[in-house]
């Protein structure tokens, strides 16, 4: 097996990180490259934030993050665990997650793909944007609102999550569509299959206001809308693949991130 490792090189430590596990992997059988479309799994030091550059830049190969940062959702494994992750691959005790992948489109010429989210938002400090939303072509709200939020399933647990959305499972066929405080306390999330379209148009508080929108792709600005100008934001056809170690558990991993405890009642 041919493994990469793609280091973020802002994190104190990361590359001294990667050549030691580059030299653990190779002792454990497994062959480094250095050009990570030749490689079979890439395993990314970082935070999630690295984990999205990384699958941005190397779709169609799997992904395994190594944790450096901080909450770390995509970023599963620990530094406890770097080792046996290691191990886990030389012995092919893992299995790959087809994680699926919003597109968004303006006017139908610019296509950007997300992972974990798209954010439509303000540009502008303190003032609050006017969305109209469609759904397969059909009107369903306007919001007034910071802006809006559509999630994937894997997106479900970051910036849709802090604005009160629901946590979908990976598997889910479904995106979540959260508004970002808005006026109305009768605007909440919705969830809804992911083969709908989605369809939405900056309107202007005001006559001219001339207040654009900034269109976010997991984090990174995609584009910009003026006043009347619309994006589709549609299930993507290509998907993302992340690796997941023998005896994942996507209930373990959120109550370890998410500070769940308890136990069941016997």
């Amino acid at each position: 097996m041919r493994v990469n490792f793609y280091a973020n090189s802002s994190k104190q430590g990361a590359q001294e990180c990667a050549c030691e596990l580059s030299l653990k992997a190779k002792d454990l059988g497994l062959e480094v490259t250095q050009n990570a479309e030749d490689a079979d799994v890439v395993i990314v030091l970082g935070g999630d934030g690295t984990i999205l550059r990384a699958v941005h830049s190397f779709i169609g190969v799997p992904v395994l993050g190594f944790n450096l940062g901080g909450l770390g959702y995509l970023a599963a494994v620990g530094r406890e665990d770097f080792v046996f992750a290691l191990e886990c691959l030389s012995k092919g005790k893992y299995s790959v997650s087809s994680r699926r992948m919003l597109s968004v489109s303006k006017d139908g010429v610019e296509s950007v793909l997300a992972l974990n989210d798209v954010v439509l938002s303000r540009e502008m400090s303190g003032r609050s944007v006017s969305i109209d939303l469609s759904i397969d072509g059909r009107f369903v709200s306007n919001y007034l609102a910071d802006g809006l939020v559509f999630a994937t399933p894997t997106g479900s647990t970051a910036y849709s999550l802090s604005a009160g959305g629901p946590i979908l499972m990976p598997e889910s066929d479904s995106v979540v569509v959260t508004p970002l405080n808005p006026h109305a306390l009768g605007s909440r999330p919705l969830v809804l299959r992911d083969d709908v379209s989605f369809t939405a148009v900056s309107r202007g508080r005001t006559p001219g206001e001339g207040l654009r929108i900034g269109v976010y792709a997991d984090g990174v600005l995609a584009m910009n809308l003026s006043e009347g100008e619309c994006v589709s934001v549609t299930r993507a056809e290509r998907s993302a693949l992340l690796v997941e170690l023998e005896g994942y558990d996507p209930y373990d991993v959120l109550a370890r991130k998410l500070g769940w405890s308890g136990s069941s009642v016997k």
